[in-house]
């Protein structure tokens, strides 16, 4: 049976990776309905553009050229004081660079928990080592590791471009281990689980990739869809997802008490092809770059988009980017007929659930429903 949209229950409460959780934040969206202003609930970012892996399906070598503008400390410090400001709920260090990497990185997360801000944090886990995790582990509310297969030579073959270099998988799957046994350990209330970029051409590793899952005793195992540019420079072939159903449910039927393994279904069938026009999401989830830089989606970090570049961080402090005109200005072009999201970005922006929910809702499809009085999901602070 395929996993549902409306989530996975754990032993911790409700897990939904296949969906956006607007629903619990519903009184933001009422005033943005209305015409009112409002700040992202969620910001993903990466505090560099550095990254020691070299994966096959990072969507981050499509957002060259930028400029390479280093993150300080203070800025990133500065940052989070103007999220708690506005209303920001929760930062996600994903987006275009390893996080781990920077001298701001446990800092950053220690000063989260100072302000009232979750921070949760997505790694290939070769710089994590047992020295930062101890720092930051409790601090987080769910980490997501980066692994591109269940097996050492392909992994190796995917993330680092050399099938014989198998010490980048016994190095991340030992800062892993020590996670979860850290997290036993010291009871933490910490979600942890091992992500898979899913390329048709991985297909042999599916179910390595979810037995690894239940061998780790992570949390959860998600296999997910490969997104791409306007001009498929990663080479995404959607019409060949359809043919791995039979091993998705298969990886699917894996799970046990302690490990669930989820596959983001709606994606994967939906391919490139999407049912929205108008880009709503940034409103309510803003990407920002590991240069610094504001953009509303990291679809939009290369330079070709430079006229939605709104700011940088580095340069400005965040809160005067997000109460200029240029950032409004940017908002309303994404939200206009002049913007065609079927022709003018990449396939599956992290924003795609708040944009078909959000576009459904506008035309009396589907309305969101307001869940801010029901029991709250896991990572609710996480669209």
């Amino acid at each position: 049976m395929k996993t549902s949209q409306s989530g996975v229950k754990t032993k911790k409460g409700n897990l939904i990776l296949d969906n956006h959780k607007l629903s619990y934040h519903y009184e933001r969206f009422e005033k943005w309905v209305a015409g009112e202003k409002v700040a992202p609930i969620s910001v993903d970012m990466a505090l560099t553009r550095s990254c020691g892996a070299m994966c096959s399906f990072c969507y981050a070598m499509v957002q060259e050229p930028q400029e390479r503008t280093a993150i300080k400390t203070h800025h990133a410090l500065n940052l989070l004081d103007d999220f708690a400001d506005i209303g920001v709920k929760g930062v996600s260090l994903i987006s275009d660079g390893e996080s781990t990497l920077s001298p701001a990185y446990v800092p950053f997360i220690e000063h989260a928990a100072n302000v009232g801000i979750d921070v949760g944090n997505a790694t290939n886990a070769w710089d994590w080592k047992p020295e930062k995790i101890d720092r930051v582990l409790p601090n987080l509310k769910w980490v997501r590791f980066t692994v591109a297969a269940g097996t050492p030579s392909r992994y190796a073959e995917i993330m680092y471009k050399s099938s014989e270099n198998t010490k980048v998988f016994d190095n991340a799957i030992s800062n892993i281990k020590y996670a979860v046994d850290l997290k036993k350990k010291l009871n933490l209330d910490v979600t942890l689980g091992i992500q898979m970029v899913l390329m048709p051409e991985f297909k042999d590793e599916i179910i390595p990739f979810a037995k690894l899952g239940v061998d780790l005793g992570v949390d959860y195992a998600v296999i997910k869809h490969c997104s791409d540019d306007t001009e498929g420079t990663l080479g995404v072939d959607y019409s060949k997802y359809a043919a791995l159903n039979d091993l998705l449910i298969e990886a699917e039927s894996l799970s046990n008490n302690n490990t669930k393994v989820i596959v983001k279904w709606s994606k994967i069938e939906e391919g490139s092809d999407c049912s929205y026009t108008a880009m709503y999401g940034p409103q309510f989830l803003l990407q920002i770059s590991g240069s610094g830089l504001v953009a509303p989606s990291g679809m939009f970090f290369n330079a070709k988009y430079s006229k939605l570049h709104i700011g940088n961080f580095t340069e400005e402090r965040f809160i005067d980017i997000f109460n200029s005109e240029r950032y409004s200005r940017s908002m309303r072009y994404l939200c206009s007929e002049r913007f065609n999201a079927k022709t003018m970005m990449g396939s599956l922006p992290i924003q795609h659930y708040l944009n078909a929910a959000i576009d459904n809702h506008i035309k009396d499809i589907k309305k969101i429903k307001n869940k801010e009085s029901d029991i709250k999901p896991l990572h609710v602070n996480f669209l």
